[in-house]
């Protein structure tokens, strides 16, 4: 009897580490807490809600534009050379209601280049991650044999790619390009590609998050405190049932400005003053 309850212990002991490992996914809590602000025009509006994702802040624009293709706008620092301040490059487009912070870059400390990148790491510090740049219609980077992540500005509005032959991309013309990590694209064609094993995924950091519904509005969803993108990925699928979800830049380079009015001094709702390489914009 003593042996048994001996070999009983042991066992208990001996499972209970193994079972601690086995993280358990808490399900996901989340609270409407009202409207921050509302703004409308004739061929723009506007809403801003606040939300409570698993405790944390949140905003959440749900964003409606007449013509895309010539209402998303961008704007880049200089190219190859420097970083920007995102309160400037939000001043950059002073018809811009809304600016956002756009794509990841390739630092001297932290390059993060892909092994696929031809040339060296100095020729793409202060660059754009992704094989294709394009700012208002000029080219400023197109590795053909490299494949492309990211967002797309088209004559029909905006697009996600995953993997996509640079080539290909380009014979679409974009307008403009944003691009981070190859594995930031979240949902497309309204099924969920996310790996949720990938360890940046499961990293908790300030989010900006854009994703695009099936009536054309575009939702810009601001994480203010700090969450992963697998619970920005949960609470947005099964709040909105978006088409895509694609992560943007965040962490510090987190920032959102809203302007009431035409040329007036972009309002930093929330974010720092993070050097940026480019940021988004919405106007009218």
């Amino acid at each position: 009897m003593k042996r048994f309850l001996l070999f009983l212990t042991l066992s208990v002991f001996l499972l209970t580490p193994a079972l601690a490992g086995e993280a358990v996914e808490e399900p996901l809590t989340s609270a409407y807490l009202g409207q921050e602000k509302a703004w409308e025009s004739p061929t723009l509006s506007y809403t801003m809600d606040l939300y409570e994702v698993r405790g944390e802040r949140c905003h959440l624009l749900r964003i409606r534009l007449e013509d895309p293709a010539r209402q998303i706008v961008k704007a880049q620092s200089e190219y190859h050379d420097a970083l920007a301040e995102s309160a400037d490059l939000a001043r950059a487009l002073p018809e811009a209601r809304i600016v956002i912070n756009g794509s990841g870059y390739v630092s001297p400390v932290y390059p993060w280049i892909p092994d696929h990148y031809p040339g060296d790491s100095e020729d793409y510090h202060y660059t754009p991650l992704g094989s294709i740049t394009v700012t208002d219609g000029q080219i400023y980077r197109f590795l053909e044999k490299v494949p492309y992540y990211g967002l797309t500005l088209e004559s029909d509005g905006l697009h996600m790619y995953r993997g996509t032959p640079s080539a290909e991309v380009m014979l679409r013309q974009p307008i403009q390009t944003w691009s981070f990590y190859e594995g930031c694209p979240m949902v497309d064609d309204g099924r969920t590609v996310l790996d949720r094993t990938w360890s940046f995924a499961k990293a908790r950091a300030k989010r900006t998050i854009l994703a695009r519904l099936k009536d054309g509005d575009i939702l810009l969803f601001m994480v203010e405190g700090r969450l992963s993108l697998l619970d920005c990925c949960d609470f947005l699928v099964s709040s909105f049932a978006p088409e895509l979800v694609y992560d943007l830049d965040g962490g510090p380079s987190t920032a959102l400005f809203l302007r009431d009015e035409e040329g007036a001094e972009p309002e930093l709702i929330f974010g720092a003053g993070q050097q940026v390489v480019d940021v988004m914009g919405f106007i009218p």
